[in-house]
């Protein structure tokens, strides 16, 4: 029975000999080396990183208003009444928690994604929550912000399920090593939140073209709601998003981080978040490991120096992946949030 069981998952050494990074190593050779923790505070604050996009001349999407005391939280209809869609997000949140998401609304029902209905009440407790340090990094009292929905590209009908997908780009001395499209799904709320059931779909780093799905961690070939065939994905705008990503090391100045965009369908590419912890779950949605593309950049120097534009280019060249047509399932990949 136990032989059965650990049958199921890979060692250690066959996740090595895979060039699969774990946590460990993830916060020891990269975060800790390459990301000046005075810098934190820059990507960990949603209003910081938005501050430092606009600087930079970077497109994120319009904020509405902030909500800072509890004595304002009165306030919120006032500041939502003339918006038929928005999204309340906590400013250090992490990992899509506490973020709500309203569609539609008549001033006396807000609809989320799934179409459940929200009450003023609802939301004006769930922005008390967020003040409170509810979902913040380590509970600490917070701010909530309120911003514009992005504008869904109908490129991307079928793939996502109620939501705007986005796309994650992990970028290491400016340069995009690997990425991936996170699908909202029923069972994540409209969400692009893998850990609560969002399609992770692995994209050619050359391309933008999909090579391989899956959801709660296993491979999958087809939307779990649409049905939509997730290997006709394609990102347009590809190097546009491949360009925004490698800018934000000098918008930054961290060495190891993780880009999330969306494709505004008025607006184009749009940089919703940076995250200086990213996640190894997109190794899973690649099905390949991040070690080996990070060891090729560090071979390259530490004093050469490269403009974007040669990053990218860089990426798209060493990078590049064959399509994975089959879909077979593997052993599950470390990940965390």
């Amino acid at each position: 029975m136990i032989k059965r069981w650990l049958a199921k998952y890979a060692s250690p050494f066959a996740l090595g000999d895979m060039g699969i990074m774990g946590m460990n190593q993830r916060n020891i050779s990269y975060i800790s080396r390459y990301n000046p923790r005075r810098l934190y505070p820059l990507v960990d604050d949603k209003l910081e990183t938005k501050r430092i996009a606009l600087d930079a001349q970077v497109t994120v999407p319009d904020l509405i208003g902030v909500i800072e005391y509890q004595h304002q939280v009165a306030g919120l209809l006032e500041k939502i009444k003339d918006w038929p869609g928005f999204c309340i997000k906590p400013a250090k949140g992490s990992g899509g928690k506490g973020i709500v998401v309203i569609v539609s609304q008549d001033g006396t029902n807000f609809l989320k994604p799934s179409g459940k209905p929200e009450s003023i009440n609802d939301l004006e407790r769930h922005v008390s929550n967020i003040l409170a340090g509810l979902f913040s990094l380590g509970g600490k009292p917070d701010v909530a912000l309120i911003e514009a929905l992005i504008n869904f590209d109908d490129v991307f009908d079928g793939f996502s399920y109620e939501g705007v997908p986005d796309t994650r780009v992990i970028v290491f001395k400016g340069f995009p090593v690997m990425a991936m499209m996170r699908l909202s799904t029923e069972a994540s709320d409209g969400k692009a939140n893998l850990h609560q059931g969002a399609v992770g779909v692995g994209l050619d780093i050359n391309s933008g073209k999909a090579i391989r799905a899956v959801q709660y961690n296993l491979p999958i070939r087809y939307h779990p709601d649409t049905g939509r065939d997730l290997l006709e994905l394609k990102v347009p705008n590809w190097e546009q998003i491949l360009s925004l990503s490698a800018s934000c090391y000098e918008m930054s100045g961290l060495g190891y981080i993780g880009t999330d965009m969306v494709l505004d369908k008025f607006k184009g590419p749009m940089l919703l978040e940076l995250n200086a912890r990213p996640g190894l779950a997109i190794q899973t949605a690649n099905g390949a490991g991040l070690v080996p593309r990070l060891q090729k950049i560090e071979k390259l120097g530490r004093h050469a120096t490269f403009s974007a534009e040669e990053r990218v280019a860089f990426s798209r060249r060493e990078f590049a992946a064959e399509v994975q047509l089959s879909m077979k399932i593997e052993p599950p990949l470390p990940q965390d949030s």
